[in-house]
């Protein structure tokens, strides 16, 4: 286990966040929870990707660690998360309320008992609710995770999925270079550069509890993805 001031942590949860003050504290509440009832020791880092509302004082104020990532983008915010971990176990997950933070024993027990080195979630075993992905992105990580799959030789059918774990000692041997979205893409393909143990697991996609504007891009988004698996060999 990693050691930080004296107290050994096992786990260390990694939440992006850009404006999500409406859900923030609900997903920080869900993660405490899922540790408590676990015997889990463990953190929770909100890295703050330079929201304008007040989601790093609702954090704080549910007892979370906020580190503000001043460069824009979703691999930005995640590298900024990893460097500031003490845990044994990196579990990375959106915190919009997509994703279910009090049921990650599976992927938690996968990488803390030395089942995989990398686990990503598969939306599309675990269940998409109705409204939670529109078609075109549904689409779109079906053919991008196809191209992901033949290019850097893996069996991982949800390449973006937001939910994601990592060992600590794995993730000291990855090399990442990429800011934006693609960096989903980039985390696989240094693993599979790495020879390292791949496994997926179902995951539920829900709805966001409240009305909100995507923030992804689909057509920059897509492309950024597309350009890093074209440009990038295994």
């Amino acid at each position: 286990m990693a050691d930080i001031g004296g107290e050994k942590l096992d786990l260390s949860i990694i939440m992006p966040c850009l404006n999500e003050e409406q859900t923030v504290g609900i997903c920080i509440d869900e993660a405490k929870a899922f540790m408590q009832e676990n015997g889990i020791q463990g953190e929770i880092l909100v890295v703050d990707n330079g929201s304008s509302d007040n989601s790093a004082g609702i954090a704080k104020e549910h007892g979370a660690k906020v580190i503000c990532e001043t460069r824009r983008g979703y691999g930005a915010a995640i590298r900024a998360g990893m460097s500031a971990s003490s845990g044994n176990v990196l579990i990375i997950g959106d915190c919009d309320t997509t994703y279910d933070f009090l049921h990650i024993e599976g992927m938690y027990e996968m990488l803390a008992f030395g089942q995989a080195d990398m686990v990503i979630g598969n939306r599309y075993a675990g269940g998409i609710q109705k409204g939670a992905m529109p078609l075109s992105h549904r689409c779109g990580v079906k053919f991008l995770s196809y191209l992901g799959r033949r290019k850097f030789h893996v069996n991982v059918y949800d390449f973006h999925c937001g939910l994601r774990g990592v060992t600590k000692e794995v993730l000291e041997t990855l090399h990442f270079s990429t800011t934006g979205m693609e960096f989903a893409t980039e985390m696989i393909a240094e693993a599979s550069r790495q020879e390292l143990r791949i496994r997926e697991l179902p995951v539920a996609l829900k709805r966001c509890m409240y009305p909100r504007k995507s923030k992804l891009k689909t057509i920059q988004d897509g492309y950024r993805h597309l350009k890093y698996i074209v440009r990038n060999e295994l």
